[in-house]
């Protein structure tokens, strides 16, 4: 069954987390709106792509123009079935807006799927809705994980961790499946279970993508 998924985006999110997942889902069927605040569809943000090239932490350089295809005013969280929440620098940001937090805190209130990779726990973290909870992300982001009352899951560039309906993943090299015998949460809501995508991607060092086939 086609589910509605919102994608939230920003400035400088990471570009394969960004990219692969949106076309991925697009491929199955889906229906993803790709949104950021204070843009509307038809508005791009600018993509960053991250790398380890010898240096203690990654690099980042110019990507790509990622075309919005929604308005985040517009926006409802009943009106969706599931959130993906890429990495980059973009969270960083995104995270002062209070719309996104109440957005966020929307999803997580409802029991609806969230999946956030690399950076982008910092949402979540930031919406408060880790207290007790465990969750992966990009390394550098585990003392805020922590501080939120969360538990850092320290895990594979290959696996993704599921706590309730939040799915995390730190950066990596695939899109991320197994799960066929998904918790009854990720059930919630829906009449079918939920299962994950299994595929490999070329994608580099930070590009792991937790990427939902809903029902």
């Amino acid at each position: 069954m086609s589910k509605k998924i919102l994608m939230l985006v920003g400035d400088y999110a990471e570009d394969y987390e960004t990219m692969v997942p949106f076309q991925a889902l697009q491929m199955i069927g889906h229906q993803v709106d790709a949104v950021c605040p204070d843009k509307a569809a038809g508005d791009y943000v600018m993509t960053a792509i991250h790398d380890f090239d010898g240096a203690q932490t990654y690099s980042e350089k110019p990507g790509h123009r990622f075309t919005l295809n929604a308005d985040f005013a517009a926006v409802k969280a009943e009106n969706y079935d599931a959130l993906v929440i890429p990495g980059g620098r973009a969270p960083e940001y995104l995270r002062l807006n209070e719309e996104v937090i109440k957005l966020v805190q929307a999803f997580d209130a409802a029991r609806k799927p969230i999946a956030a990779v690399c950076h982008g726990p910092q949402l979540l973290a930031a919406a408060g809705i880790l207290q007790g909870r465990t969750c992966s992300a990009y390394p550098a982001c585990a003392p805020e994980v922590r501080l939120s009352g969360g538990h850092y899951a320290d895990i594979g560039i290959d696996q993704a961790h599921v706590d309730g309906n939040l799915v995390t993943a730190p950066p990596g090299l695939l899109i991320h499946s197994g799960w066929r015998n998904s918790p009854p949460c990720w059930r919630n809501n829906h009449t079918e279970p939920v299962f994950l995508l299994s595929h490999p991607l070329p994608c580099g060092n930070l590009c792991l993508s937790a990427v939902f086939s809903l029902g």
